[in-house]
C-alpha cells in the first residue's frame, strides 16, 4: 500500500492524540479487555465516517475531543475498578463526566458527553439530544454491524473495515461486551431494572443461555 492510499488508511485510524485524549486512553485501557476497548475506539472511528456522510464539520458541528472522549469512555460502566451500583450506562457517563469535570473542561462540555453515554443505548431518544449523542449512538450501532441500526453501514466501505479491524480486531466483541454487562447487572438489581439493556441482557443469558443480540450479530456485516 503506497500513496495516497495509505495516507488514507492513515487518516482513518488516526486518533486525536490531544492531552485530552490521551489522558481518556490511560483510563480506560488498564480497565477494560481488550475487546471491549478496541470496541470503544472502533466507535469512535467508525462515529468520524458518519459525522463525514452526514456533512458535519469538525471543530464546527463538533468537538473531536469530545466525540472521542465519549465514544473511548461509553462503557466505562462496566469497567472492573467500577463501583458497579447502577446501571452501566449511567456508570460509565457519570464516571466519565466526573473525570472530565477534574481535567478542567467546562460543565457543559461534561454534561454532553455524560448525555451521550447515558444515551448510547437508547434508540429514538440519543437521536433528539444533540449532535454528539447522535454521532456516539451511531458509532456504537455501526461497530454492531446492522442489529442496533442499520442507517450507516453502508457508510462504511470494505476497505475502510479491514483497516479499521486491522488496527483494533474485534476479539469476539459481541461475547466479551455481554459478558461484561452481564457480570456488572447481576452484581446488584439496580444495576439490572426491567427493560433495559442490561436488565434484558441479564434475563435472556439466564432464560436463554445468551442473548438475542448475540444471535443476530452471527449473521450481522462484521459476525462478531
Amino acid at each position: 500500500m503506497t500513496g495516497p492510499t495509505c495516507e488514507a488508511t492513515a487518516d482513518l485510524i488516526t486518533l486525536p492524540g490531544t492531552p485530552l485524549a490521551d489522558a481518556v486512553m490511560n483510563l480506560v485501557r488498564p480497565v477494560e479487555t481488550p475487546s471491549v476497548f478496541n470496541h470503544s475506539i472502533r466507535s469512535y472511528l467508525f462515529a468520524r465516517l458518519v459525522a463525514g456522510r452526514l456533512g458535519l464539520v469538525v471543530g464546527h458541528d463538533y468537538q473531536d475531543d469530545l466525540l472521542f472522549a465519549a465514544c473511548a469512555m461509553h462503557d466505562l460502566g462496566v469497567a472492573s475498578d467500577g463501583p458497579h451500583n447502577q446501571r452501566f450506562e449511567v456508570e460509565g457517563a457519570d464516571r466519565a463526566a466526573a473525570f472530565l469535570i477534574d481535567r478542567g473542561l467546562p460543565a457543559i462540555d461534561a454534561d454532553q458527553v455524560w448525555q451521550a453515554i447515558a444515551l448510547h443505548t437508547s434508540p429514538g431518544i440519543a437521536e433528539r439530544r444533540g449532535t454528539l449523542c447522535v454521532l456516539v449512538r451511531e458509532g456504537v450501532a455501526l461497530d454492531f454491524g446492522g442489529p442496533i441500526g442499520a442507517d450507516h453501514v453502508d457508510a462504511v466501505t470494505d476497505e475502510q473495515a479491514d483497516a479499521v479491524h486491522t488496527a483494533y480486531p474485534r476479539l469476539d466483541m459481541i461475547r466479551s461486551l455481554t459478558d461484561a454487562i452481564v457480570a456488572q447487572a447481576a452484581k446488584d438489581p439496580k444495576n439490572a431494572p426491567r427493560y433495559t439493556i442490561p436488565g434484558e441482557f441479564l434475563r435472556e443469558r439466564e432464560t436463554f443461555g445468551r442473548t438475542r443480540l448475540e444471535h443476530a450479530c452471527r449473521s450481522s456485516r462484521w459476525g462478531n
